[in-house]
């Protein structure tokens, strides 16, 4: 599913050659009159530059000599204030974790990500993230803005508003897709088989997630499609599977493509319909602890009826989670394309003076040993979705199908 996609442009690369003439004689006397003579410095308008850990593994005083080069020579040092190269400074040191999803906030950074957390917005209702170090579409919400403007799964997103995303966050691209309801939003998007980027206009709506919709087929299937992992998924899940089961329903076939996941202990509970109580759902693993288990605690009541699962390019986190731990514990198959493979865990670390960093802390562990932060589940039958010009046919759907029937049968 992890596809590089290049594009028209290229990066310019300026080489700056410095030739020094050096004689070696002299270098190796400079150098022994340097340790006699140690070059003390004043590091002025912070505090607490020691490390009270103990010796760092690395020379911290390469910082301070570049910190002092700075003040001394840069011309306009005296419009930058101490803090902000402090801000600076760990705002490279969480980007040279080389993680997409862990990220530095000043006070008000990081009070407009909560605003945005907690707050009501408009939006195109989709989920992204990067990959490939590219932004990309990992979900479109069903019945929302993105649908509509047929915004798909691994859709590249090339610019928002003519901002180019190269090496944009997660956080800073919601911040722009995100905006007054009604109000309009362009991407520039290259998809897979396209020759060239195109321009989407979006129109900014007020996202409602929705949750499950599920139909009792004339055969005797259930098809349930799960769009999140909220609040209300169990309780939904329970109301259309005691119809179901009520109506003699022989096999289910829960869809969870393009679900970008949610509460995580509303993926275990949902486990628990199918897996046997006591077994493993998922590990939380985190460095330096021990690994935190989720073990299914439910009714069990599926363990023996005929499931498949439905995934893609857009399952991710939760619902990656719940498709794993049930081909891991009873071998259910899972039908479609490789899932996006979001298995890391983001908590907020609060700094003393306001500051915070969102910071990747732990990863999922599937009960077959899979580290979700690796990549994503490969399907049992790999299935592509066909265009007739008109609208896909659901291939994926009709093979899940097809398996399950002869499942029923046998």
């Amino acid at each position: 599913m992890e596809k590089i996609i290049g594009s028209s442009g290229f990066k310019k690369a300026i080489v700056v050659i410095l030739v020094i003439a050096v004689f070696v004689g002299g270098f190796f006397i400079g150098f022994g009159e340097g340790k006699k003579v140690p070059d003390f410095f004043v590091v002025k308008g912070v505090t607490n530059v020691d490390d009270p850990m103990g010796d760092p593994p690395a020379d911290f005083g390469l910082f301070w000599q570049a910190w002092r080069i700075i003040e001394n020579e840069y011309i306009r040092d005296d419009v930058v204030s101490p803090k902000d190269k402090v801000y600076g400074a760990i705002s490279g040191l969480v980007n040279s974790l080389g993680d997409d999803y862990s990220q530095f906030f000043s006070p008000d950074e990081g009070e407009k990500f909560s605003e945005d957390i907690r707050g009501n917005f408009g939006g195109i209702g989709a989920e992204i993230g990067i990959r490939d170090n590219r932004l990309v579409v990992i979900a479109p919400l069903k019945n929302t803005p993105a649908s509509q403007a047929d915004l798909r799964a691994e859709d590249i997103i090339l610019e928002i508003n003519s901002t180019s995303t190269n090496k944009m966050t997660v956080d800073e691209a919601v911040s722009l897709i995100r905006g007054e309801i009604g109000t309009e939003v362009v991407l520039t998007i290259f998809r897979d088989g396209w020759d060239e980027p195109r321009e989407i206009a979006i129109t900014r709506g007020n996202i409602v997630i929705p949750t499950l919709n599920y139909e009792i087929r004339d055969d005797g299937i259930v098809y349930a499609d799960l769009y999140s992992f909220n609040a209300n998924a169990n309780d939904l899940f329970q109301d259309a599977m005691t119809k179901a089961l009520a109506g003699g329903s022989r096999g289910l076939i829960l869809d969870l493509r393009n679900n970008p996941g949610g509460f995580l202990q509303v993926a275990v509970d949902l486990a628990g319909w199918f897996v046997p109580q006591g077994e493993l759902v998922v590990k939380e693993v985190s460095p330096g602890m021990e690994p935190l288990e989720f073990r299914a605690n439910g009714n069990a009541t599926l363990v023996d009826f005929p499931v498949v699962v439905l995934v893609n390019g857009g399952s991710a986190s939760a619902s990656e989670i719940l498709a794993g731990a049930l081909r891991d514990n009873q071998g259910i198959k899972l039908v479609g394309t490789e899932t996006f493979g979001k298995g890391s865990v983001q908590q907020i670390k609060y700094l003393p003076d306001g500051s915070s960093m969102k910071l990747t802390t732990a990863y999922w562990e599937l009960p077959s040993g899979k580290k979700l932060i690796d990549g994503g589940l490969e399907p049992d039958y790999e299935v592509e979705l066909e265009s007739d010009g008109v609208e896909e046919s659901d291939l994926q759907l009709d093979r899940a199908i097809e398996i399950i029937k002869a499942e029923i049968q046998n």
